[in-house]
């Protein structure tokens, strides 16, 4: 590829008619000019300039590739002021994943806000269970919920809010089982639970920090939020729930929390960030957005709406 620093050197000793006012304009050594514009022919494999102790002047094809050459400037400087701009002011489009629950209950509130606060940028989500190579698939930022630290080394993590899962079971499951007094009454209620490899447990932690181990056998299980929370609804057993999933639920009456001294996860959603250095100014301002947003939305009693 051309060298654009050679072209500009080019156009400079043209417009200031030899290499003794180019480079005393760019301040650089006439001999250094000379090189960079011999460079350039002989990557191009034509002289552009014929230069004498006498006279200076372009050859007919110097001529025409000058003329490119501004054309090249210009849309170089064009480019430049494009991408400045993108990073004095939060602009264009964000692609965003995160999980269909996420998006569900908590960036529905808070993306709204953010693109009226920036109306030059643009949100792409897409919301999804499955694994997603933020980089390969070409995402900006992902928006996580995880229990466990996540791995991936070569991503930017920045903890955005902590979201404890408890229990919850329909009043009519407790009105026929009863209500469970303590953690160890658990073992005679039928239970709703996540998918997962490996045996079904819950990690219930009390008021000082104790920790129990409940292993359970659940009755329903799906890799879906909503459907354990609709299934609990329906009074088929108790169920463990990131708190925030479950507000209108617990105002209405169709569902009650269990045992609300006890957590039964101790989970955290977080941001994931492709890149450390070159982040555009949307991505940015959305991250720092989301971390002070985040922890009030995804609170279990919601303190405040964003209506």
């Amino acid at each position: 590829m051309l060298d654009l620093k050679d072209v500009f050197y080019f156009v400079q000793v043209v417009d200031r008619g030899g290499f003794t006012a180019a480079g005393s304009a760019l301040r650089l050594p006439k001999s250094t000019l000379s090189h960079r514009v011999q460079e350039l022919e002989g990557y191009l494999g034509v002289r552009l300039l014929n230069r004498t102790s006498r006279q200076f002047g372009m050859t007919d094809i110097g001529k025409e590739f000058y003329q490119y050459a501004v054309a090249m400037l210009h849309s170089s400087d064009v480019a430049e002021e494009a991408v400045r701009q993108r990073l004095a002011e939060p602009s264009g489009v964000i692609r965003l994943t995160t999980a269909v629950e996420i998006a569900q209950f908590a960036l529905r509130e808070i993306l709204p806000v953010f693109m009226n606060r920036y109306p030059k940028v643009r949100v792409v989500e897409i919301a999804t269970d499955r694994y997603v190579d933020i980089v390969g698939e070409g995402f900006d930022l992902a928006i996580r919920g995880h229990t466990a630290s996540l791995q991936n080394s070569t991503l930017v993590q920045r903890a955005l809010a902590n979201v404890p899962w408890y229990l919850f079971a329909g009043p009519g499951y407790l009105a026929q089982m009863g209500v469970p007094e303590s953690p160890a009454d658990l073992a005679q209620h039928a239970t709703i639970a996540m998918v997962r490899n490996g045996p079904q447990q819950w990690l219930l932690k009390g008021p000082h920090d104790e920790e129990l181990v409940m292993p359970i056998d659940p009755r329903f299980q799906s890799n879906n939020m909503v459907a354990l929370k609709e299934a609990a609804c329906a009074n088929l057993g108790i169920a463990a729930l990131p708190g925030y999933i479950c507000r209108s639920e617990l105002r209405d009456g169709t569902l009650r929390q269990l045992l609300p001294d006890w957590s039964a996860a101790d989970a955290r959603i977080s941001a994931l960030i492709p890149f450390r250095t070159g982040l555009l100014p949307a991505v940015r301002s959305l991250v720092d957005f989301l971390a002070v947003e985040m922890p009030v939305v995804t609170a279990f009693d919601h303190p405040r709406s964003f209506e």
